[in-house]
C-alpha cells in the first residue's frame, strides 16, 4: 500500500498557519497602537508650535506660512517648505537647508544702507543688518535660477516691502549678484527654537532711492561710510551698549564687504557664481 508523502515543510505550515491566525489580533493591535503614537506625537508638536506662535506678533507669524526654497549644499532645489519649518532648529539640526538672499544698497555717494530689524521680528528683533536681506519664494517668478533673476525679483520685492522703496528705482537690471555664502546660526537672543541656516546670494546696487519703513520690519535706518561701518562694528564688539549685528552682516563684514566696496564701480571682477563661500565647516 503506497502511503502519502508529507514533506516537512509541510508538516511546518500546517504547525505555523494557526499561530500565524492568533497573531493577526495582535499585530492589528500594535498597528493601531504605532497610528495613535505618531498622532499624538503629531498633535503634541502642532500644540508646541501654538503654544510659541501665540507670543509672537500677529503678522510676522502669518509670513512664516510663506514657502521658501528648499536646497542641498550645492544649491540645487529639492523641495519647498514654510519659512516657520525652514527656520525651526529641529529642523536645522536635521541638515534642513533654505535659499536667501542679502542686498547692500549703496547710495551715490557710496555710502551703504542699514536697517535696524523691528522688536516684532521672530529671529534677531532690533539687530542692524545690511540694507535687507529674506527669501526667495516657491513661485514661479522666483524659482528662475537664469542670471539670478529670481533672487533679484525676490529683492526688489522685499525692498518695496520692508522700506516702501519702489521697484521702478530699484531695476532687476541693476543689481549685481556677486556669489553665494552658506552659514549657519541660532536666534539671538537665543530661544532654542529659531535659527537660520542658508545659502545667501549677495546682491550689490547702486541707487538714490525713496524710503519709507515698514515699521513692522524695521525699526530704524541709517547710511554709513566706510569708516564709520567700521567704528560701529568695532564699537559693538567693545561694548555693545545693547546693539547688536545680524551674524549673517557680521560675516559679510568681517571676511568679503570692504574689498567690494573700494572698487564699487568695477564689481563685475569679483563676480564668482561657481564657487559657495562655506562658512559652515
Amino acid at each position: 500500500m503506497c502511503l502519502p508523502i508529507i514533506s516537512s515543510y509541510n508538516m511546518i505550515s500546517c504547525r505555523i498557519s494557526p499561530l500565524l491566525v492568533k497573531l493577526r489580533p495582535f499585530q492589528r493591535f500594535l498597528s493601531h497602537q504605532q497610528t495613535f503614537v505618531q498622532m499624538e506625537t503629531t498633535a503634541n508638536n502642532s500644540n508646541l508650535d501654538e503654544n510659541i506662535l501665540t507670543k509672537l506678533d500677529l503678522t510676522q507669524v502669518n509670513l512664516l506660512k510663506e514657502e521658501c526654497i528648499l536646497i542641498d549644499r550645492q544649491d540645487k532645489k529639492i523641495g519647498f517648505a514654510s519659512k516657520k519649518d525652514c527656520h525651526l532648529m529641529s529642523n536645522i539640526n536635521q541638515g534642513m537647508l533654505h535659499r536667501a538672499f542679502s542686498v547692500f544698497l549703496f547710495n551715490k555717494d557710496g555710502d551703504l544702507l542699514l536697517q535696524q530689524r523691528s522688536k516684532a521680528k521672530i529671529t534677531y528683533p532690533e539687530h542692524w543688518t545690511n540694507s535687507c536681506c529674506s527669501h526667495p519664494l516657491n513661485t514661479e517668478s522666483e524659482l528662475d535660477e537664469n542670471d539670478a533673476i529670481g533672487i533679484k525679483r525676490a529683492a526688489q520685492r522685499k525692498l518695496q516691502h520692508e522700506l516702501g522703496i519702489p521697484p521702478a528705482q530699484v531695476p532687476l537690471d541693476d543689481f549685481c549678484y556677486l556669489t553665494r555664502i552658506l552659514y549657519k546660526a541660532s536666534n539671538v537672543p537665543d530661544d532654542g527654537i529659531f535659527g537660520e541656516h542658508e545659502i545667501d546670494y549677495i546682491l550689490f546696487i547702486k541707487k538714490d532711492v525713496d524710503i519709507r519703513v515698514n515699521q513692522n520690519e524695521v525699526k530704524s535706518y541709517k547710511y554709513v561710510s566706510q569708516k564709520q561701518l567700521k567704528d560701529f562694528v568695532d564699537s559693538i564688539e567693545a561694548d555693545g551698549q545693547g546693539q547688536r549685528i545680524t551674524p549673517w552682516f557680521k560675516l559679510i563684514v568681517k571676511n568679503f564687504i570692504y574689498k567690494w566696496w573700494n572698487d564699487i564701480d568695477n564689481l563685475p571682477k569679483f563676480t564668482d557664481h561657481q564657487y559657495i563661500h562655506d562658512h559652515v565647516n
